[in-house]
């Protein structure tokens, strides 16, 4: 299995809706971040699934190294201190 690639160095805002399913990309490739598109096809990557629980605002992992996937926990932070990570 390879390793997902990061997306971005910082999670994204966005507004999900209450008992909506969504695929959030783990593996960094999807150009929908941080929804997956199906690039992680050969990757031996998938997608996380997950229903929103509540409708509003969230921000999501984009640099793929959080603890609480789709959430973001701040894990982002080490990539200030270990720019080749």
């Amino acid at each position: 299995m390879s390793k997902p690639i990061v997306a971005a160095a910082e999670p994204v805002k966005v507004t999900l809706e209450e008992g909506k399913r969504y695929f959030f990309c783990a593996c960094g490739h999807s150009s929908r971040q941080p929804f997956c598109d199906g690039s992680h096809e050969n990757t031996g990557l998938a997608p996380k699934a997950f229903v929103a629980e509540a409708a509003g605002d969230f921000f999501l992992c984009q640099c793929k190294k959080t603890g609480n996937p789709p959430y973001c926990d701040g894990s982002h932070m080490a990539l200030q201190n270990d720019p080749k990570t």
